[in-house]
């Protein structure tokens, strides 16, 4: 209850410090501004601004219509809709902004119009200079200044406004009444052009004076005069008196003007007038600026006025500056201060409360603390006996993991032993075959019950990556469907496989999903009694992005309070009699959601297992897809009772003495495999052997064309010795491929990066292993081709080999080409360059170009031989010195035994 209360106060103490008055209303003043460029309307805007800054409770807001007469209708209407206070209007033109102003003046809103009149009396007050007082002066100054007769030039300004008229009434209301004064020029600016006609003919008909609307007019006639080098003859006589470059006051002081005629912004005064329109104070409705005639006698005092006048503003606008910084110090103190009074109460409540709870805490404390080291030394004992647990099992499953890849290679020697088996036409021909045949199958039966161990722990380890590639999936479904035909046929099952798309493709990992198939299918033939029923039926979904597989037997069901059950690893059924690991459902599930499809299971009447897989690629990573397909894996090399081997010739034929052999060096630890090999290969290859011991000095002293190398080798492994012999510019040409039972991607990717040309595990077939060896070799021989075919270029850059080859091969031709004319340049001496041995360079330029190192460097000799021939006028002589050979005869013997012509021929030939 107290805790309650306490939070209460705090609430209601936030509220009251929150809750200020904000007696900050501002009033809303518009103005409506008709042209905004030029330097008089600057300046009537600039006083406004100044003068709104001294009454901070005023808001100005100047709308620019830059001489759009719709623009400013808009921006007049906009004040009207948003409520504005007081609307200030200076008119572009006398009539078309009447009917808006008398409809905001209808709604009571109070009208300032300034510098220019409007055709209504509709609003509360004008503020501006009497114009026709304007043209009056102008026309006092020229009457006072003429002494004899004056001609004068009047330029009005445009339109029908106030300004204009009034301007030109009150000039010609004087100057008609004086008899020595004429006005032979009066047009409006429009015409400004005839300023430049009419100084033309000045020496007719004299101008005096120049009468302008504005010093902008004024100031741009006097360009005109000075162009025609009159200037001098003539006065100018603006209206604005503005201060500032190129204003007229400056212009006068320039002695460019004679005079300029002061007509006051206005700007200032509507503000104040507007201020006692706020405060419901009686205004005048007409207020009439006080304008002056500003010449040489008094524009120095007048602009010493203007600064002064500026100068206060500036000041002004500081002092105000500072007065806001102060009020906003002062306002953020004082609700500091407001702050830290609240903040000080309700510390005091805390403290008060805090010193409560502490004590109904340390009685708590005490009690947890107890129990708190209970619980540690629990916690303590759980930790020890889990790391104990931990690392007992991961002791056990290294040790069955390990003991499981220890299997794959008895394994392999019996399925290669068997296959060997199966090409002796005894065996062949008599009732053995069968027995063959079951010792295949039960082998194979074996290996995969190591890789559903090995799987479990990699799907545990989360180590399975996808390779998918597209695959007709009717014709993946037959190819497994056929190893199941003959035990169909003995149990007298009716075994069928339906599709409804046999033309149907999707991207699936083919090793993964041929698991699930062997998985549900020996499921499926375990359950299923006798004379029973089981089928595959693929059923492509049209409107939807999968496809479903259903695999239905007629065996003894699935109890249905298991069927949430049956995935799970090590799960044995209630109804299951015979003897079952417990994880081929569970891998299956697992193998399927890695292609982010799903398997269902159903029951009734016998069991229905469905799997979902989706149609095209959009549902993989790219790392996931392979757009090859994979190589062959002998898991796919189906066997079967009665099957008449024909696909791989192992029969062991007897080579001819006379015939050359390739190479290969076996580096195997097994002594079994490897005789098994040696046995095998002897027939077609010379064979070398080592346990990994002397593997690298058994590579570099024989120089093999091929190595076989297995992984886990006593000394060194076998990732090991294959980058090493890559590395070896002696041995680095030589294909090799790596043997193993380790099938991780880690292990390949690993492989790959020690320069292995090709990865096999075990248990491997034989068909496959030859073939690859073959494939290799093929491959070498046709960069042998190349090179033979190439053999006087020196940049090598584009070549297949590997960098090393590359490297090697480009540094023999330079060292042929800079020694190409040295008749004494010897295989040693290029050995010794090389830093490798005569033999070794004789093996490895051998094994990479199929021709000795002394014929390689005379086909260069030759080749250049033939360019010298071709392109140059130098003897047979001279080419065969230049090329390198000892004399011009044996240089002949040696271009007609390559060429079947004499160099002469040749040439004559080109």
């Amino acid at each position: 209850m107290i805790k309650k209360n306490v939070l209460l106060f705090i609430v209601l103490a936030l509220c009251f410090l929150s809750c200020t008055k904000q007696n900050t209303e501002k009033h809303k003043v518009g103005f409506s501004q008709c042209i905004s460029k030029d330097d008089y309307r600057k300046a009537m805007d600039y006083e406004m601004m100044v003068e709104a800054s001294l009454h901070p409770e005023l808001e100005l807001t100047i709308f620019q219509a830059n001489g759009d007469i719709e623009a400013q209708k808009s921006h007049i209407q906009f004040m009207i809709n948003n409520d504005f206070d007081v609307i200030i209007i200076s008119p572009a033109q006398s009539d078309p902004l009447v009917e808006i102003i008398e409809t905001a003046f209808n709604k009571g809103i109070p009208i300032i119009i300034v510098d220019r009149k409007i055709n209504t009396d509709k609003y509360t007050a004008f503020v501006g200079a009497d114009n026709m007082e304007v043209g009056r002066n102008a026309g006092y100054f020229i009457a006072s200044s003429s002494i004899n007769n004056a001609n004068v030039l009047e330029i009005r300004g445009s339109g029908n406004a106030f300004p204009k008229m009034g301007r030109h009434l009150g000039f010609h209301e004087v100057v008609d009444n004086e008899p020595n004064i004429k006005v032979p020029y009066s047009f409006d600016v429009e015409d400004f052009e005839r300023v430049s006609q009419i100084l033309d003919s000045i020496h007719k008909t004299p101008i005096d004076y120049v009468y302008a609307f504005n010093d902008n007019i004024a100031y741009d006639a006097w360009k005109v005069a000075k162009e025609k080098g009159v200037e001098k003859r003539i006065n100018f006589i603006g209206v604005d008196g503005l201060s500032g470059l190129d204003n007229g006051i400056q212009l006068v002081q320039k002695g460019i003007l004679a005079a300029t005629i002061l007509y006051p912004t206005g700007g200032d005064e509507a503000i104040k007038i507007a201020m006692k329109i706020l405060q419901d104070e009686t205004v005048l409705k007409e207020n009439i600026l006080n304008t002056t005639v500003i010449d040489y006698r008094n524009a120095k005092i007048m602009e010493k006025q203007y600064e002064r006048i500026n100068k206060h503003q500036i000041d002004i606008e500081k002092q105000q500056s500072v007065i806001r910084e102060l009020e906003n110090t002062y306002s953020t103190q004082s609700n500091i201060l407001k702050w830290l009074a609240g903040l000080l109460i309700i510390s005091i409540l805390l403290a008060a409360y805090s010193i409560f709870s502490q004590y109904k805490l340390n009685k708590k404390k005490r009690t947890l603390e107890l129990q708190n080291k209970k619980i540690t030394v629990q916690r303590n004992q759980i930790k020890s006996i889990a790391k104990e647990v931990k690392k007992s099992n991961e002791a056990k499953t290294n040790f069955f993991t390990g003991l499981s890849h220890e299997f794959k290679t008895p394994i392999t020697l019996i399925l290669s032993s068997v296959e060997s088996m199966f090409e002796n036409k005894a065996i062949k021909e008599t009732k053995l075959s069968r027995d063959v045949a079951l010792i295949y199958n039960n082998s194979k039966r074996l290996l995969r019950l190591i890789n559903q161990l090995l799987d479990f722990r990699k799907i545990e380890d989360r180590k399975f990556t996808l390779k998918a590639s597209e695959v007709n999936l009717y014709e993946f479904s037959n190819h497994i469907f056929k190893d199941f035909e003959r035990e169909a046929e003995k149990r007298n099952i009716n075994f069928s496989l339906h599709a409804n798309n046999k033309d149907l493709k999707i991207y699936l990992d083919r090793d993964l999903i041929d698991k699930v198939y062997f998985n549900l299918l020996s499921n499926a033939f375990k359950f299923t009694p006798n004379n029973g029923t089981i089928s595959i039926n693929i059923v492509d979904n049209p409107e939807k992005d999968t496809v479903n597989i259903h695999f239905k037997d007629s065996g003894i069901g699935i109890p249905n309070k298991e069927l949430n059950s049956v995935f799970k690893a090590f799960y044995q059924g209630s109804n299951n009699n015979q003897s079952s690991s417990g994880i081929g459902l569970f891998l299956s599930k697992e193998f399927v959601e890695l292609h982010k499809g799903a398997l269902n299971v159903h029951s009734k009447h016998g069991t229905e297992f469905i799997v979902t897989l989706h149609k095209g690629s959009d549902h993989l990573k790219s790392e996931e897809i392979i757009y090859e397909p994979d190589m062959v894996d002998d898991s796919l090399i189906r066997y079967t009772d009665d099957v008449d081997y024909h696909e791989g010739n192992f029969t062991e034929t007897e080579t001819k003495d006379n015939e050359e052999h390739y190479s290969i060096l076996i580096i195997e630890d097994n002594l079994d495999l490897v005789t098994y090999l040696k046995g095998k290969l002897a027939a077609d290859y010379l064979v070398y052997t080592s346990d990994g011991t002397d593997a690298i000095d058994k590579a570099l002293e024989h120089i093999p064309d091929i190595i076989v190398c297995d992984v886990n080798l006593p000394e060194k492994s076998g990732f090991d010795i294959c980058k090493t012999l890559k590395n070896d510019l002696r041995t680095s040409h030589i294909p090799t491929i790596i043997l193993t039972a380790q099938s991780s991607k880690e292990s390949y990717i690993q492989g790959l990066q020690s320069g292995a040309d090709l990865y096999l595990t075990k248990p491997f077939s034989y068909a496959i292993l030859l073939q690859s060896i073959k494939s290799l070799l093929y491959n070498r021989e046709k960069l042998r081709y190349y090179y033979i075919n190439n053999i006087y270029r020196l940049d090598n850059s584009e070549d297949n080999f590997g960098p090393f080859e590359q490297n090697f091969i480009s540094n023999i031709n330079e060292l042929i080409h800079n020694n190409l004319d040295n008749s004494n340049f010897s295989v040693e001496q290029l050995a010794d360059e090389l830093n490798i041995s005569r033999i070794q360079l004789y093996r490895k330029m051998k094994a990479i170009s199929g021709i000795s190192i002394s014929d390689y460097i005379q086909n260069i000799r030759l080749e250049k031989a033939k360019v010298l021939l071709n392109e140059t006028t130098l003897t047979i002589s001279e080419v065969a010195y230049a090329t390198g050979f000892s004399s011009p005869s044996y240089f002949s013997t040696s271009f007609k035994n390559k060429y079947s012509k004499t160099p002469k021929a040749y040439r004559s030939n080109k």
